[in-house]
C-alpha cells in the first residue's frame, strides 16, 4: 500500500521528527511510505542514511509534483498538522478509483493532547465540500494518551531494545566522560524561564550532575547564561557539582538512547515527550508556548492524565513560567519515577498509533 505523508516544518524539529517515525515504522511493516516535506535540512542529522521502503519528497519541486500527478495516486494520504497538499495533487487523489480497486483514505493527523476533546474527536470524519477534494471525507486521526484516541508511535520492539541497552558502552562511544555516582541529566527546551535556577540548583546539590546539552537551541540558551557570569570559563570545567557535556546533534535512536541513559531526562515539544515517556525515567516537559496561553490548558491535562504528584506539578508550572513560584527541588527518585514507570505500563497495554492507523484505513474501526 502507498503512503503519502504531508510535513510543513514551522520553526522546530517536532512535526518532522513524527512524520519520520511514522513513515519509518510504516516502512518497516513493508509499506511503502513517500514523505513529502518543504525542508528536510534536519533530516541530514535525524536520520542520515534514510530508510528502505521511505521516500522524501521536496514539496516545493514543481517537478516532483508534475511527477506524482502523471503516477498512481496514493492508497492513503495523510495531512500532518493542518498542512495542505498541492491542489494537483489532491485532484489526483480525488480520481474515482479503478473499477474493483481499493478505496482510498484520507486522514487528518492532529497534534497530540491529554486534552477530552481528543477522544470525542479522534476518528471522526470531515466531509470535504470545497476545492479539488469536494466530495470526499477525510478521517480525523488524534494521537493521545488513553484507549480511547490514537495512542502514541511505538516500535514493536522498542522495549526490547531500551531493555538491552549498555548505558556505559554508549556514553564511553559517545565520549562523555561520565563518573561513577555521578547523575545523568538530559536537557532538551527551548529558552525555558527557569533555567538559571535549574543551573543553580544542579551546581549547589549535594550530587554531582553530568547535565547534557542537546545542540541548538538548549546548548544556546545554557551558553548564554554562563556568558553572563562573572567567571564563565566555569562552563568548561563544571560549576560546583555541576558538570555539563554539549552534544552534537543526534540522530533519532541516538536521542532515544540519550533518554534511556539518564536519570532525569527534560524534553520539549510532542515527540521528545513521548519518547522520553517510553524511556521511563522522570521527565519534565517544556510545552510549546501558545500566544493565547493554550498550552497551560494543555500542560495541565498532560499533568492529569500522568496523575503527576504535587512536586512534579509545581516544578512544571515553574520551568514553563506559569505563575512566579520558584523552581522546587527535583526529583529523580521516589514519586517522579515511579509516576512515569506507571504511565509507561498504562501505555504499553493499548495499541501503537500506526497498529490503529492500519486499523482505520482497513476498516476495522
Amino acid at each position: 500500500m502507498q503512503w503519502d505523508i504531508f510535513c510543513k516544518v514551522i520553526d522546530n524539529h517536532g512535526d518532522l521528527g513524527v512524520c519520520w517515525r511514522l513513515a519509518s515504522q510504516l516502512a518497516a511493516l513493508g509499506e511503502r511510505a513517500r514523505l513529502w516535506i518543504d525542508d528536510a535540512t534536519a533530516l541530514h542529522w535525524m536520520a542520515p542514511t534514510g530508510c528502505d521502503g521511505v521516500s522524501v519528497i521536496d514539496w516545493l519541486d514543481p517537478a516532483a509534483i508534475r511527477k506524482a500527478v502523471a503516477a498512481p495516486p496514493p492508497d492513503v494520504l495523510i495531512e500532518a498538522f493542518g498542512c495542505e497538499p498541492a491542489p494537483e495533487l489532491i485532484a489526483r487523489f480525488a480520481e474515482p478509483p479503478a473499477a474493483g480497486g481499493p478505496a482510498r483514505t484520507w486522514i487528518n493527523l492532529e497534534y497530540l493532547s491529554a486534552e477530552p476533546y481528543v477522544e470525542r474527536l479522534h476518528g471522526l470524519p470531515s466531509p470535504v465540500f470545497k476545492g479539488p477534494g469536494a466530495g470526499l471525507t477525510k478521517r480525523f486521526f488524534y494521537p493521545g494518551f488513553t484507549p480511547a484516541t490514537g495512542g502514541l508511535l511505538r516500535e514493536p520492539d522498542l522495549l526490547e531494545r531500551r531493555a538491552r541497552f549498555d548505558r556505559a558502552q554508549w556514553l564511553a562511544a559517545q565520549e562523555i566522560p561520565w563518573r561513577d555516582g555521578e547523575r545523568l541529566v538530559s536537557l532538551f527546551c527551548y529558552e525555558p524561564p527557569a533555567l538559571a535556577s535549574l543551573l543553580e540548583q544542579l551546581a549547589s546539590g549535594p550530587e554531582p550532575t553530568r547535565l547534557l546539552v542537546t545542540s541548538g537551541r538548549a546548548a544556546h540558551a545554557v551558553k548564554a547564561y554562563f556568558s553572563g557570569q562573572a567567571r564563565p570559563e566555569r562552563s568548561l570545567q563544571g560549576f560546583g557539582a555541576l558538570s555539563i557535556s554539549y552534544l552534537s546533534y543526534l540522530t533519532q535512536p541516538d536521542f532515544d538512547h540519550l533518554l534511556w541513559a539518564c536519570d532525569l531526562n527534560f524534553v520539549r515539544g510532542e515527540d521528545s515527550l513521548v519518547r522520553g515517556l517510553w524511556a521511563g525515567a522522570p521527565l519534565v516537559w517544556q510545552i510549546y508556548p501558545q500566544d493565547d496561553d493554550a498550552h497551560h490548558v494543555k500542560l495541565g491535562a498532560w499533568l492529569d492524565w500522568l496523575g503527576a504528584p504535587p512536586s512534579l506539578r509545581q516544578f512544571h508550572h515553574a520551568w514553563n513560567g506559569f505563575g512566579d513560584s520558584p523552581l522546587p527541588p527535583l526529583g529523580t527518585r521516589g514519586p517522579w519515577h515511579e509516576t512515569v514507570q506507571a504511565a509507561c505500563e498504562r501505555l504499553c497495554e493499548q495499541e501503537d498509533l500506526v497498529t490503529q492507523l492500519r486499523h482505520l484505513v482497513a476498516g476495522k474501526s
